[in-house]
């Protein structure tokens, strides 16, 4: 049967996603644990402003036992977020190509140029909105993180439970931000994963299809990951304040940029980050794309 064929009839593919939202969670899971200490002291320079050498000197002197200190709510929010990401992703996707069949017949167009474009980036715009009901989990992982709270907070539970009298929107802080960055980021990456992963030449090697799936997951990540830094800085700096007003996105960036003497203190980190992210998002495709072939899964497209 003819792979395309299939993608565009529904009752021709396989309906369950599943397998998508476990290798996603796995593939975030591995993620986590490898680079946390570094997405750490990222976090320390973008919310105090602080060079490499300096947050990393002030995490060494807090002790070996606070590296992984905050760990708990992004294993669990990341794992969930990359469950969602891939998971409702396939999901929609699947969706989306019933209502094209419904209305433009079984046939290998409607996945050619850009009705697979806007297929792509449509599931892409819902799957990365849907994350943000995970902002709660963003929020503690924060405030877990900054020093200023070590002894206020012990885990992501007693966070959730002391910020019940500041009412709901405290755990929602930083949803604007999340929004900006989800939704258009997913875009991005599923629409230009396939592309990017092609101009890498094909080679008849496992060892070379891992290689490809991890540059070409390195590549894109670390790209939109810089390209969406200073949303990011928005979304800590707004999201490490406990009480208090609840400043937009443009007024927090531009607070940021006065603080720190212009551009170069908003976008300081992003070099590391840039390092963290092409590691990162190179396990996370590689990952996804070996479970993938152990499951004997395919998503969508």
């Amino acid at each position: 049967m003819d792979e395309v064929s299939a993608l565009v009839c529904p009752d021709l593919a396989p309906e369950d996603s599943s397998f998508e939202f476990l290798r996603g969670a796995l593939a975030a899971f591995a993620n986590i644990v490898i680079t946390f200490p570094v997405h750490k002291l990222i976090f320390r320079q973008q919310v105090e402003g602080k060079s490499a050498v300096r947050a990393a000197r002030g995490i060494a002197a807090e002790g070996l036992v606070n590296v992984y200190r905050g760990v708990g709510p992004p294993l669990v929010q990341k794992s969930l977020s990359m469950a969602a990401m891939f998971g409702l992703y396939d999901m929609y996707l699947r969706a989306i190509l019933r209502a094209i069949r419904l209305h433009r017949g079984c046939s290998l167009e409607d996945l050619a140029g850009p009705w697979k474009v806007g297929a792509q980036a449509s599931a892409a715009l819902l799957a990365g909105s849907t994350e943000a009901i995970l902002t709660p989990l963003e929020r503690a992982q924060t405030l877990l993180q900054h020093r200023h709270f070590n002894g206020h907070f012990a885990h992501t539970w007693d966070v959730m439970k002391k910020l019940r009298p500041l009412g709901v929107r405290e755990y929602y802080r930083g949803l604007v931000p999340i929004l900006l960055r989800n939704g258009p980021s997913s875009v991005l990456f599923f629409t230009l994963r396939g592309p990017v992963r092609d101009v890498i030449p094909a080679k008849p090697s496992r060892f070379w299809d891992v290689l490809r799936d991890f540059v070409s997951g390195a590549v894109l990540g670390a790209t939109i990951s810089t390209v969406f830094f200073p949303i990011n800085v928005a979304k800590s700096v707004m999201q490490a304040q406990l009480g208090g007003k609840f400043p937009g996105v443009v007024e927090t960036i531009r607070r940021v940029k006065q603080e720190r003497g212009g551009w170069r203190g908003v976008f300081r980190g992003v070099h590391i980050n840039y390092t963290r992210s092409l590691v990162s998002w190179g396990i996370i495709n590689s990952t996804y794309e070996i479970l993938g072939d152990l499951l004997g899964v395919d998503a969508a497209a």
